[in-house]
């Protein structure tokens, strides 16, 4: 599940249609729906029968939610009507207004923490071990989206109404726009209306409604082209700031964190707020002891906006950004063209040191869980592990009967993490499987800075192991896709240490795979080819040829321009893609084409 771009004014609302506009070529209509604040869900049928109902998670990998979901009354176990084989269908579950109000008299009469707003009541409610109090919840849920291959109709408005007829909830204030007029007034309309729903939601989502359009208008890397989320205006309080913490990352960055009196804001209480670099501590000009203006704005970490000079004391002193790290007093550094400082002393500091291991066992690189919720503080306390690599040596014994109280946080009650019988076993096993994870995550696991997922995939596929990765001349490395200047030099630099290079060894001998990864073929038939593909195609689904084109060294593209070599054109193919394929002579071919292509010698 992707995420949406998010826009806050209208006049990047018009930005948006004059991209789809420009992109298309030929007339298209919106579809506007509310923003519903809740989770989002996808729900899988199989001959008509609810399968199973995954959350959204990352976007990539959610939890399986199923036994829960099938409490919520709005949700079919079974559909009627002429519907297809098999699909599936996205939406919200949310909690209503009456439900929230009710569960947290509840909790309070019961001397429990309350729930700060429907949304994490919702996510709460979703992940309780036990079905029978999911159900006295009383969850409900919007359906919006319907994929499938067989889908009833060719725009996104019709197959909800259709989908509706077979048992789906569908909300009712869909509507279909025909301009980018019609859609602001929609826009207007619910900014003030929004107050007497039963239900929170957090804006309006635009979407074009051919299906066709939308695949022509294609996807970025994080949200498709053809969709937007424009988010209300957000809503903005005063309160004090009582004082400035620095904080230090696992890659040695400070970040400034104000601390504030606590207020309720958009549904939770905020007491703390981002400053984000040295630059916007000097740029908002704090003093101690200020009144100060926070909005969320859209971000999950609210903001200070302004302060209230009126009220500043006149004797307060100006809050000035450090020039130690607080944690191990190491003299801050700052690189040219970078607004954050950070702490060199990544060998010893102990905030960079933890985060660097839990960074490691995150789900997206190693995925060893079982060694979350403290549990890496844990063992660095006892002196059990110092880096990443010495997760691989680690006892039965040396693990059983550790134990920490973790003292009260921000939102989280004081808790006892315990090493027991199970916990070991499945923290050893979990070390074990992770030795099966392939390179590209190792890469990302070790932690160089600037090397996210995306980046250590591209090198993974350009390099084939870490061992050329290491040996790489910058000017080999800035030739890879998206690997610029920066990430060069920062990859050179901790390849050049003899620490990290003694990391590697060490994960080496301990069984990680380093080599090997997803490296595609850089001479198949497809090599020095960039195609796009667009329709329909009998006996295959457009992801199994994209991943034939990359499988044979040939480059994927969403939009045609006069670097693409070829179109692949399948049925309901929009007529604006071959207008222009047409127009800047770019070959168009058919799948028995494209598939003559792949047995070309190479």
């Amino acid at each position: 599940m992707m995420s949406l771009g998010n826009t806050y004014s209208r006049e990047e609302l018009l930005e948006f249609s004059n991209r789809v506009s420009k992109a298309l070529s030929e007339k298209f209509e919106f579809v506007c729906e509310l923003k519903y604040d809740g989770v989002a869900i996808g729900l899988t049928y199989k001959n008509g029968k609810l399968q199973q109902a995954i959350t959204r998670g990352d976007g990539v990998q959610g939890d399986d939610v199923t036994p829960n979901v099938k409490t919520i009354r709005s949700i079919p176990l079974i559909l009627h009507g002429d519907y297809p084989e098999e699909l599936e269908i996205r939406g919200e579950i949310y909690l209503p207004h009456e439900s929230f109000r009710r569960i947290n008299a509840e909790r309070e009469e019961e001397g429990d923490q309350l729930f700060a707003n429907p949304r994490n009541a919702a996510a709460g409610s979703l992940k309780l071990q036990d079905s029978k109090e999911v159900a006295k919840r009383k969850l409900d849920c919007f359906l919006y989206y319907l994929l499938g291959e067989k889908l009833p109709a060719l725009t996104h408005y019709d197959n909800l109404r259709t989908a509706k007829s077979w048992g789906f909830r569908v909300p009712d204030y869909t509507v279909k726009c025909g301009d980018i007029d019609s859609v602001m007034e929609y826009v207007d309309y619910w900014d003030k209306a929004r107050s007497e729903l039963p239900f929170d939601i957090d804006g309006i989502v635009i979407k074009v409604n051919s299906l066709q359009q939308q695949e022509d208008l294609g996807f970025t890397a994080k949200s498709p082209r053809w969709a937007i989320a424009y988010k209300f205006k957000a809503e903005r309080v005063e309160t004090k700031l009582l004082s400035v913490d620095f904080q230090v990352g696992r890659t040695g960055v400070i970040t400034p964190v104000a601390n504030l009196e606590p207020v309720f804001l958009a549904g939770t209480t905020v007491k703390r707020a981002s400053l984000h670099n040295a630059d916007f501590v000097e740029k908002a000009d704090l003093h101690d002891q200020d009144f100060v203006f926070v909005e969320k704005g859209g971000e999950i970490i609210p903001k200070i906006v302004d302060v209230n000079l009126e009220k500043r004391n006149p004797d307060a002193v100006k809050i000035a950004f450090i020039s130690h790290c607080p944690e191990c007093g190491s003299l801050l550094t700052r690189n040219e063209g970078e607004a954050q400082h950070f702490c060199p002393n990544d060998d010893e500091c102990p905030p960079q040191i933890t985060g660097k291991v839990e960074h490691f066992i995150h789900r997206k690189a190693m995925n060893i869980d079982s060694l979350g919720e403290g549990k890496v503080e844990l063992l660095i306390d006892k002196g059990l592990i110092s880096d990443a690599s010495d997760l691989y040596s680690l006892k039965y014994d040396q693990l059983l009967g550790l134990e920490k109280v973790i003292p009260e946080e921000e939102g989280k009650k004081e808790r006892k993490v315990s090493f027991r019988e199970k916990t070991v076993e499945n923290i050893l096993k979990g070390v074990e499987e992770s030795k099966k994870v392939p390179f590209e995550r190792v890469l990302f696991a070790i932690g160089i800075r600037f090397v996210g997922e995306t980046i250590a995939k591209k090198l993974a596929r350009h390099f084939g192991s870490i061992d050329k990765i290491a040996e790489a001349t910058f000017e080999e490395l800035i030739a890879v896709d998206e690997i610029g200047d920066r990430i060069a030099q920062s990859l050179i630099q901790w390849f050049g240490r003899e620490k990290n290079r003694q990391l590697i060894e060490k994960l080496r001998t301990a069984g990680l795979l380093l080599e090997g990864a997803i490296q595609k073929s850089a001479t198949g038939s497809l090599a020095g080819m960039t195609l796009v593909v667009s329709g329909v195609f009998e006996g295959y689904e457009r992801d199994q040829i994209k991943k034939l084109i990359e499988d044979n060294g040939g480059k994927n593209a969403s939009s045609i321009s006069a670097k693409t070599t070829c179109l692949l054109a399948g049925e309901n193919m929009g007529p604006a893609k071959r207008q222009k394929a047409e127009s800047l002579k770019v070959r168009i071919i058919s799948l028995a084409e494209f598939l003559d292509l792949l047995q070309q010698p190479i």
